[in-house]
């Protein structure tokens, strides 16, 4: 029986598994635990020249948000496996409890190696949370009733991106004061410490009123056995490549390294043969870490492609834009970020638009290739700006790449879980938003390897002083732009294989009763009656 077949037999005989007061609970410790894990990853940024400046490291700068990301990629393809052979609930209620562990941990620290280990820490329990708030979702509602509130989840991750600077801003400069605990130089520190009293109300929601039978189990082994059959090696080995190929992306976008430095490169070799053990390893496991069968799924691969290039194009228009305002057009960092505004709100508008229309049409093809299209020419817009561009006119196409990318922060999250079974919804969730947390490494690399090998001399080093550096710096950010271009139009040809599913909530009243006679008794049945 293909993956689709049994989404519908299974689904037509489920449907809410949590009512009333349980369900609004549930509901609101989810999205408050999304918020708290997604502003932990924005607000921290405004307070970094804070917290340099408390405790020294400006060496290690980069590495407080790199521990962070480098975590909580490597734990999602694990947790998402794990809770599918064993449940949900434990692991988010520890993925929670992680977080603020770290979360308290961070707001103590006394260097800034405390803090890039402790915010690693934070890291494994927000990869652990945020991957889990969308797959819970798809336990407690039907496919048909997803998208809905799948539109919340992009909701609250969008007006997470969209506050989360400020409010880290806010805190550092006016938090209050604690004593000799927090002064005038250590106000940042309410950043990780006001986690803690939401963190909290988050896991006690979650104790009470989330069942522990949320998901339906693969494993049915207790004890010893249970612990065999985790994919320990697998996941060792997804662990390794991981992190060699975040680091190596991240050293190939260094302009003191590269992509022709010796560490660089030996990094990279080593996760490409760390991820040829690792597919060498799923093909025999028994519970494998990534079933490689479910890239047979057209939508599931698709969709997976889709959430890698959003990654790729979304976080290289974050850094490069904002480059091309502050260094071709001259504008001031504030301005570059009041006229990047409207592009942001946009996106979280175009993706709640594109939930809604999901959740009534139920086409994800048409709105994917719609989406993918207006982010192309918004992103050739962007392509063809000059130092004569006006800070209004490319504000404009960013809005409208905006408009296009928004439209899939909900659709390759629901096409996957609506394409798989539920016993497959944790692996198949946590794989797609691996690829969707690697996409903005690999395509920040890729551009910064084209932008700085653009120009007789690095333009990203400094902001340009004359006219003549502002224009080679336009014209190597123009080679940017293309590489980004290139990116949006594979999307466009990965929207086209995203094929629509038939949800069970769309199904004719006799399709519906076909598919509730469970097949073993009809064909018992039929025997009998032969007899």
């Amino acid at each position: 029986m293909d993956d689709s077949k049994e989404i519908q037999e299974v689904s037509v005989q489920q449907g809410r598994r949590l009512h009333g007061f349980a369900l609004v609970s549930v509901i609101v410790a989810l999205m408050l635990m999304l918020l708290v894990e997604a502003l932990d990853q924005t607000i921290v940024g405004t307070a970094m020249p804070r917290i340099i400046s408390s405790l020294h490291g400006f060496e290690l700068y980069t590495w407080v948000v790199t521990a962070y990301l480098l975590a909580s990629t490597v734990v999602v393809p694990l947790v998402g496996k794990l809770s599918d052979q064993f449940g949900r609930k434990g692991f988010v209620l520890a993925g929670m409890a992680i977080f603020l562990l770290g979360s308290a941990l961070a707001g103590t620290a006394q260097n800034i190696e405390q803090l890039i280990i402790f915010r690693a820490l934070q890291g494994i329990g927000s990869g652990m949370g945020i991957m889990l708030t969308s797959t819970l979702l798809a336990d407690i509602f039907p496919p048909e009733e997803r998208a809905r509130w799948m539109t919340l989840y992009g909701v609250v991750y969008g007006f997470s991106s969209l506050v989360g600077p400020s409010v880290g801003g806010l805190i550092t400069d006016h938090g209050p004061l604690l004593g000799s605990l927090i002064g005038e130089a250590t106000r940042w520190r309410w950043i990780f410490y006001l986690n803690l009293p939401l963190g909290i109300v988050v896991l006690a929601a979650l104790q009470l009123f989330l069942p522990a039978n949320i998901s339906e189990r693969t494993s049915k082994t207790t004890g010893w056995a249970a612990m065999r059959s985790i994919d320990f090696k697998g996941a060792l080995l997804a662990a390794g490549a991981t992190i060699c190929l975040l680091l190596g992306l991240t050293w190939a976008g260094d302009a003191a390294l590269g992509w022709s430095a010796p560490l660089t490169m030996a990094t990279l070799i080593a996760a490409f043969v760390l991820y040829i053990l690792f597919f060498i390893c799923e093909r025999f496991a028994q519970e494998p870490l990534i079933s490689l069968d479910l890239f047979r799924n057209q939508i599931f691969s698709a969709a997976s492609a889709l959430s890698l290039l959003q990654g790729m194009v979304w976080l290289s228009l974050g850094i490069y834009v904002p480059l091309f305002l502050q260094g071709v057009l001259g504008l001031s960092a504030t301005a570059a970020g009041a006229t990047i505004t409207p592009a942001t709100v946009i996106s979280m508008a175009s993706g709640t638009l594109a939930g809604l229309l999901v959740s009534i049409f139920n086409r994800y093809q048409l709105i994917s290739i719609i989406g993918m299209l207006v982010m192309s020419i918004g992103v050739f817009l962007l392509w063809q700006m000059t130092p004569a561009t006006s800070p209004l006119l490319a504000g404009m196409f960013m809005v409208i790449a905006s408009l296009g990318l928004g439209v899939l922060f909900p659709i390759p999250t629901l096409a996957v879980q609506n394409s798989l079974p539920n016993t497959r919804l944790g692996a198949g969730t946590a794989a797609s938003k691996y690829l969707g947390l690697l996409g903005p490494t690999l395509g920040v690399a890729i551009v910064g390897v084209v932008v700085n090998h653009s120009a007789s001399s690095n333009p990203v080093k400094h902001l340009p002083t004359s006219p003549a550096e502002q224009q080679m710096l336009a014209t190597a950010l123009q080679y940017g732009f293309s590489a980004i271009l290139i990116f949006s139009l594979l999307a466009v040809l990965a929207s086209l294989f995203l094929k629509d599913v038939q949800l069970p909530g769309k199904l004719s009243a006799k399709e519906k009763e076909r598919l509730a006679v469970p097949q073993e008794t009809t064909i018992t049945s039929k025997e009998a009656n032969e007899r």
